[in-house]
C-alpha cells in the first residue's frame, strides 16, 4: 500500500461540510499528485457510485469510492473532519473519510491492496489511532501499516494483504464501528443463542459454525467490510463464521467440505451471489451488504434460530427457510432488507421478467420498422424469404428484416413469463414460465397471460419445494421433477382454467385501445409522459413504458398501440435533454459537475435513456421532477393529439424516420423540453444563487468574486 497514500494525500483538517464537498477536497489532492486526469469526469463517477447506495458506515467512517476511467493507479485519499460529514449513516455523520479511486481496470493485487483497507476500516483500535494521530505523515504511515499496530491488532500491518480475500476466517479482535458496543449487542446474540439453545449445530460440544457471502456493486469497500464485520461479530458470539468476498478481484471459492460442514448461510449482497446452489438445503438469512456491516450479530442470532427452527433452503438453492424464506423472500425478488412488503417483492419479480424482455423488444421492434421503413407498409404480407430471397432487390432484404423482427417478437411473452418466474423461484421456474408463456400465445392471452403465467409458473415451484423430500431423491428435483410437475400445473392452470377469461381481458383492452381518440387519447397521453418523468428509469417509469412496449409486441399493431409508444418514447426523451439545454443558457444555476453532466445528457436524451437525468433529479429532486413531470406530460399530450405512430420502442431521434408525423413529433419533444427547462431555470432562479455553482471558474478553479461562504449542494 505503499504506493497509494502519501502525506499529501491526507487532510487531518478537512474543512467541508457536504459529502460533495469532501469527495472533491480528496480528488483535488490525487489531481495534484497526477492520480486522476479529469477531477469533474472522476467526481460524476464517485457520485454515480454515491447514487447505487449511500457509502456512510455506521461508527462515524465514511468511504466514497469507484472504479473509473479517469483514474491513473489506485490511490487512497484521508481526510479527518472535526464537525463530521454526512454520508447516509444510521448513527450520524462521518468524521473519518476515506476516498478510493481505482482505474476501470485495476489488477487483483492492488484491489486486494484496497480490500485490506476496507476490512482495517473495522478495526476499532485502527480508528481510534486514526483519530488521535496528529501528523498528516504519520496518518499515511498507518494506514500503510508502518506505524506501531495496537496490542492484538497486526491487521495494522502488511498481513492484511494476504487475508483480504476472505476466504478463510479472520483472527483480528471483535469489534468495530459497523457494530453495537458489547452491552448493546450482547442481549441480541445472547438471545439468539438461546432460541437456539445450542441445536442446528450438527454435533454437540463444537460451535455453531456459519458460511457467508458478501459482495457490493463495486466489489472493493462494503464486500470486505460486511465479511470483516461478520468474522468479528462470530467470534464475540462463539461462532465460527468462514467468508467468501465476491469481489472486483474475483472470488477464492469456500472449500466444499466447508460449506458442507457449515450450520447455517448468510448471504449479504447487493449483487447476484455466484454459484448459489452451492449453498442449498441450510438455513440462511438472505440479506444486503449494508447490513452485515451495521448489524452482523443480528443476523448471526437470525441464521442460528432459523437452524433451531429446522428452516433450511430447497434443495436447488432456491431461496431461504424452505424455498423462499421465512419471511418469504425469493433469492431474485429478495431486493434488499427483510421485511419489505409483498408489493416490493412483486414489483421485483414483475421487473425481473421485463428487464429480460426488453432488449428482444428492442432489437424485433427496429427491425421490423426498419422493415416498413424499406419495404413499405405492405411488407407484412411478402412470402417467406426461405422461398423467396433475391440479394439485389430492397424488398427482400426489407422482408428479411421484417421475418426476423418477427422471430424476436414471439420471444416476448415466454421471456417475460419465464424470467418472472425465474425472479421468483430461481432457475426452476424457469421452464414451467416458459411453458406458460408459450401456452398464453396459443390461446391468445397475450401480455396478461404472460404475467400471470409467470407469477404462477413462480408460485407452483416454491410450493413444489416446501415439500420434504428424501435425501437420495433431492439429486433429480431440479432437472425432472419440479420441470414435470410445475409445467404440468401451469400448463393445465393456463390451458383449462383461467386462460379463457385472461384471453378476453386482453382483448377488452385491446379494443380500449383501439377506440381511443380525441379527449381521451390525449389524456392518456399526458398521464403516461407523467409517469416517464416521474423517476426517470425507476418503477413508475418502467411501468410506463412496459404499457407501451406491450401494445406493440404483436406482429400487425394496432394504430393507436404505435401513438401510446410514440407518446411514451417522447416524454422519457425531455427530461435529460431539458437538463443539457438548461446548463447551457444558464450555466451559473449549476455547479460545474451538473454543467459536466449537461454535456452528456444531449446525447443521452436523444438516444431516449431517462436516466440522464437522475445526476440533476438527485441533486435538486423538488425542482427538477415536478419540472420534468410537467414538460413530459405535455410532450405525451401533443404527441397523441398529433398522431405521430412509432413501431419501434426504442431509439430516440436515431429512429425518426421510422415516426409516423415526425415533424409534429419532434414539434412535441421540443415543446416539452422548453416547458421543463423553463420551469428549471424559473425555480432555481428563485432561490439563492447555487453554493459552489457560481464560485466555479472555468477551469473548475474558484471564482475570486464568488462569496467566500460558499457550500456545495447536498446530493438527495
Amino acid at each position: 500500500m505503499s504506493d497509494m497514500i502519501s502525506a499529501d494525500l491526507v487532510d487531518l483538517d478537512l474543512s467541508a461540510e457536504t459529502k460533495e464537498a469532501a469527495a472533491r477536497a480528496l480528488a483535488e489532492r490525487m489531481v495534484a499528485r497526477g492520480r486522476v486526469t479529469d477531477l469533474e469526469g472522476f467526481l460524476a463517477d464517485v457520485a454515480a457510485r454515491e447514487a447505487q447506495m449511500s457509502t456512510g458506515l455506521d461508527g462515524g467512517i465514511g468511504i466514497p469510492h469507484c472504479r473509473s476511467e479517469h483514474v491513473t493507479e489506485p490511490t487512497l485519499a484521508f481526510g479527518r473532519s472535526a464537525a463530521g460529514i454526512d454520508f447516509g449513516a444510521a448513527d450520524g455523520p462521518a468524521d473519518l473519510v476515506f476516498l478510493i479511486a481505482a482505474p476501470a481496470g485495476a489488477d487483483d493485487a492492488h484491489l486486494t491492496i484496497l480490500s485490506a483497507l476496507a476490512r482495517q476500516l473495522m478495526n476499532a483500535e485502527f480508528t481510534a489511532a486514526l483519530r488521535s494521530v496528529g501528523d498528516a505523515a504519520d496518518a499515511a504511515a498507518l494506514i500503510r501499516g508502518e506505524g506501531p499496530a495496537p496490542a492484538d491488532e497486526p491487521r495494522a500491518g502488511a498481513e492484511p494483504v494476504g487475508e483480504s480475500t476472505g476466504d478463510t476466517t479472520s483472527e483480528t479482535a471483535a469489534g468495530g464501528p459497523g457494530e453495537k458496543s458489547g452491552e448493546e449487542k450482547s442481549g441480541e446474540e445472547e438471545s439468539g443463542a438461546e432460541e437456539s439453545g445450542g441445536e442446528g449445530s450438527g454435533e454437540s460440544g463444537r460451535p455453531f459454525r456459519i458460511v457467508a457471502v458478501t459482495s457490493c456493486p463495486t466489489g472493493i469497500a462494503h464486500t470486505y467490510m460486511a465479511a470483516e464485520s461478520l468474522e468479528n461479530a462470530g467470534r464475540e458470539a462463539g461462532v465460527e463464521v468462514v467468508v467468501e468476498t465476491q469481489g472486483s478481484a474475483g472470488f477464492t471459492r469456500l472449500d466444499p467440505a466447508v460449506i458442507a460442514a457449515a450450520d447455517g448461510v448468510i448471504l449479504a449482497h447487493d449483487v447476484a451471489v455466484r454459484e448459489k446452489d452451492r449453498f442449498a438445503g441450510k438455513p440462511t438469512v438472505d440479506t444486503g451488504v449494508k447490513a452485515a456491516v451495521n448489524r452482523p450479530g443480528e443476523l448471526i442470532g437470525e441464521v442460528r434460530s432459523k437452524a433451531a427452527r429446522g428452516e433450511v433452503t430447497a434443495a436447488d438453492g432456491a431461496g431461504a427457510g424452505g424455498a423462499a424464506g421465512a419471511d418469504g423472500a425469493p433469492p431474485v425478488g429478495r431486493g434488499g432488507e427483510s421485511g419489505e412488503g409483498y408489493g416490493t417483492r412483486l414489483r421485483t419479480w414483475l421487473m425481473s421478467g421485463v428487464s429480460y424482455m426488453v432488449p428482444f423488444v428492442a432489437a424485433g421492434g427496429l427491425l421490423i420498422a426498419l422493415g416498413f421503413a424499406i419495404g413499405g407498409y405492405e411488407i407484412n404480407k411478402a412470402p417467406s424469404v426461405m422461398d423467396h430471397f433475391v440479394w439485389t432487390q430492397a424488398d427482400s432484404w426489407a422482408a428479411l428484416l421484417y421475418q426476423i423482427g418477427g422471430v424476436s417478437f414471439a420471444f416476448l411473452v415466454p421471456v417475460l413469463a419465464g424470467y418472472i418466474a425465474y425472479g421468483m423461484a430461481d432457475r426452476p421456474g424457469l421452464v414451467p414460465g416458459f411453458v406458460g408463456g408459450s401456452i398464453a400465445l396459443t390461446i391468445d392471452a397475450g401480455f396478461l397471460g404472460g404475467l400471470a403465467a409467470g407469477l404462477i409458473s413462480g408460485a407452483v415451484v416454491l410450493a413444489i419445494q416446501r415439500v420434504r423430500i428424501p435425501a437420495a431423491l433431492r439429486g433429480i428435483m431440479p432437472v425432472v421433477v419440479i420441470p414435470l410437475i410445475s409445467s404440468a400445473v401451469v400448463g393445465f392452470l393456463m390451458f383449462v382454467v383461467i386462460g379463457k377469461p385472461i384471453a378476453s381481458a386482453q382483448e377488452a383492452m385491446t379494443d380500449w385501445l383501439n377506440g381511443l381518440s380525441g379527449a381521451n387519447a390525449i389524456l392518456l397521453g399526458a398521464l403516461l409522459g407523467l409517469m416517464m418523468c416521474f423517476d426517470l428509469g425507476g418503477p413508475v417509469n418502467k411501468v410506463a413504458y412496459t404499457f407501451a412496449t406491450a401494445g406493440i409486441a404483436v406482429s400487425d399493431p394496432s394504430d393507436s398501440a404505435m401513438k401510446i409508444m410514440a407518446a411514451v418514447m417522447a416524454a422519457g426523451m425531455v427530461p435529460p435533454l431539458a437538463m443539457a439545454l438548461a446548463t447551457t443558457v444558464r450555466a451559473r444555476l449549476f455547479n460545474a459537475a451538473e454543467r459536466e453532466n449537461g454535456k452528456a445528457a444531449w446525447v443521452l436524451g436523444a438516444s431516449f435513456i431517462s436516466e440522464g437525468a437522475i445526476p440533476f433529479a438527485a441533486a435538486d429532486p423538488l425542482r427538477v421532477i415536478p419540472s420534468s413531470m410537467v414538460g413530459g406530460a405535455i410532450t405525451g399530450a401533443l404527441s397523441m393529439a398529433f398522431g405521430a405512430t412509432l413501431r419501434a420502442p426504442h431509439g430516440g431521434v436515431f429512429v425518426v424516420p421510422l415516426i409516423g408525423n415526425p415533424l409534429l413529433y419532434l414539434v412535441a419533444v421540443a415543446a416539452g423540453v422548453c416547458v421543463t427547462t423553463a420551469l428549471v431555470i424559473v425555480l432555481k432562479g428563485l432561490r439563492r444563487p447555487v453554493p459552489g455553482a457560481t464560485a466555479q471558474g472555468p477551469g473548475g478553479g474558484t471564482d475570486p468574486s464568488a462569496p467566500s461562504g460558499a457550500k456545495q449542494p447536498v446530493a438527495a
